[in-house]
């Protein structure tokens, strides 16, 4: 079978898309690109979902935060990021996302908003609500677990 004349084929826009996650566990690419299908279908139905045709074509998540480029076709960006604006959970896990740019090509999205953002993070033990506590930080923001789940606080939230 030959291929399509260059004038015929799709034009593709690839998102770059940072995640962030309460630490304690990496996502996986599939979860991932099931909930952004979800999250497409349930805005925009059917029809418009198929029209964006989103796929994650890069994935990586280290535990706290991560990233991913997410083709979409080049008419439907809006689109897509709105998609991409709804979801907030992946496999029962809260997610955070945020589309940090744009791009016309899967190397350009890599190199422009991938790169950076992903993160080290520091395993610490702070004093949060009168108990020593474990907390992961990632530069000025820290992440303290408790009882009841993980709390977001800044480094000025603790005194020296």
């Amino acid at each position: 079978m030959k291929h399509l004349p260059k004038h015929l084929r799709p034009r593709w826009r690839y998102l770059g898309v940072a995640i962030e996650t309460w630490p304690g566990g990496a996502l996986s690419r599939g979860p991932f690109q099931r909930a952004l299908w979800y999250a497409a279908q349930n805005l925009h139905g059917d029809a418009g979902s198929a029209a964006a045709d989103l796929t994650v074509v890069r994935f990586a998540h280290d535990g706290t935060r991560g990233a991913a480029a997410v083709r979409a076709r080049r008419g439907e960006v809006e689109r897509a990021r709105a998609a991409v604006a709804c979801v907030d959970a992946v496999d029962g896990r809260a997610v955070g996302l945020r589309v940090r740019g744009v791009s016309g090509t899967v190397r350009a999205c890599e190199e422009r908003y991938l790169q950076a953002a992903t993160g080290d993070s520091e395993e610490r033990s702070v004093v949060f609500e009168d108990a020593d506590r474990r907390a992961f930080a990632r530069g000025a923001d820290v992440d303290v677990e408790t009882p009841a789940g993980f709390v977001g606080a800044a480094e000025l939230d603790f005194p020296d």
